[in-house]
C-alpha cells in the first residue's frame, strides 16, 4: 500500500488532500504542529512536525509527499526525502509561477524538487475563492458590507477542493509525472458577481461600500490575520513578491486543466459559496 506524507495537512487544501487520499485507500501520514487539534479522518497517522525542521520529518516508509511550500528549507526537505527512499513529490505551487510573477516563494520549491531527480508534479493553483472569505467574511457577517474599491474587477476564483483533487491524482496516478498543472476556476467573474452569489448562498443581501484603496487597506489592517497580511498585494500597493508594483499584462481566462485531469468540470463559484455560506452568516 502506498504511504503518502501530507505536509500542511490541516491547511485549506491539505485537509482535503488527506480526506481524498483516505477515500482512495492510501495510507496517510499527516504532518501537523498540533496533532491533538488536527480533527482529521480516522485511520490517519498524525505526526507532530514542521517543514522548518527538516531533520524531524517522519519520512521512514514514505513513498510519496504532498509538499506545502516552505522555500527556506525546501532543498533540505527534498534531500532528506530522497535519502529516505521517497519516489514522488507533488508540490502545492501557484499560477504566479506560470505568469512569471513568482521567483522567490513557490518557484524555489519547484526547482528543489526538480533538481532532486525524484518524480514530480507541480499543482499551480490560481486564485483561491477562499480569499473572499478571508477578506470579506468579517464585514459581511458584521454589517452585510464589503470593503472593496474595485467591485467590477475580474477574477477566476477556484474551489480549494479542485486543487486538492488534482494533487491527489498526481500523487496516485503515474500519468501526471513531470507535469506542471496551472489551475483556474471555470469562469471569469467580477467581484460584484461573486458578491451576488455569496448573497444568494447566505440568503441575505450584501453591499459594496464606496471606499478608496487607502480606506480599504486601513480596514483590512485593522481586521488582522490573513487579510492584513495580504491587503497591500490584493489592493495593488505592492507586487506579488512584495516590491513596488509594475504594470504586468496577464491574460485572465479560465483554463480547462481541472476538467482534463479530473474528468469532470471544475466547481463553480456558486457551489463554493454554497459550501461556505456559513462563513458569511
Amino acid at each position: 500500500m502506498t504511504t503518502v506524507l501530507v505536509t500542511g495537512a490541516t491547511g485549506n487544501v491539505g485537509r482535503v488532500v488527506v480526506r481524498e487520499l483516505v477515500r482512495s485507500g492510501a495510507r496517510v501520514r499527516a504532518l501537523t504542529r498540533d496533532p491533538s487539534a488536527a480533527a482529521l479522518p480516522a485511520g490517519v497517522d498524525l505526526v507532530r512536525g514542521d517543514l522548518t525542521d527538516p531533520e524531524g520529518l517522519p519520512l521512514r516508509g514514505v513513498d510519496r509527499i504532498y509538499l506545502f511550500p516552505v522555500p527556506e528549507t525546501a532543498r533540505e526537505v527534498v534531500a532528506r526525502a530522497a535519502e529516505a527512499g521517497v519516489r514522488r513529490i507533488v508540490t502545492l505551487s501557484s499560477g504566479a509561477v506560470t505568469a512569471g510573477l513568482d521567483s522567490g516563494f513557490h518557484l524555489p520549491v519547484e526547482q528543489a524538487v526538480e533538481d532532486s531527480g525524484l518524480e514530480w508534479t507541480h499543482v499551480r493553483a490560481g486564485e483561491f475563492a477562499l480569499n473572499k472569505l478571508f477578506m470579506w467574511g468579517p464585514s459581511i457577517r458584521d454589517s452585510d458590507a464589503i470593503w472593496d474599491p474595485f467591485p467590477d474587477s475580474p477574477g477566476c476564483p477556484m474551489h480549494e477542493a479542485d486543487i486538492a483533487e488534482v494533487a491527489v491524482k498526481a500523487l496516485l496516478d503515474n500519468e501526471h509525472v513531470g507535469r506542471a498543472y496551472t489551475l483556474t476556476g471555470p469562469r471569469v467573474l467580477t467581484s460584484r458577481e461573486q458578491a451576488a452569489q455569496i448573497a444568494r448562498a447566505r440568503g441575505r443581501d450584501v453591499r459594496f461600500l464606496d471606499v478608496t484603496r487607502e480606506q480599504a487597506l486601513a480596514h483590512y489592517e485593522r481586521q488582522g490575520g490573513w487579510a492584513a497580511a495580504m491587503a497591500r498585494f490584493m489592493l495593488g500597493f505592492e507586487s506579488y513578491s512584495g516590491g513596488e508594483p509594475e504594470p504586468v499584462e496577464v491574460e485572465l481566462a479560465p483554463l480547462p486543466t481541472v476538467e482534463q485531469v479530473l474528468g469532470k468540470p471544475a466547481r463553480t463559484f456558486a457551489q463554493w459559496a454554497q459550501d461556505h455560506a456559513g462563513g458569511f452568516r
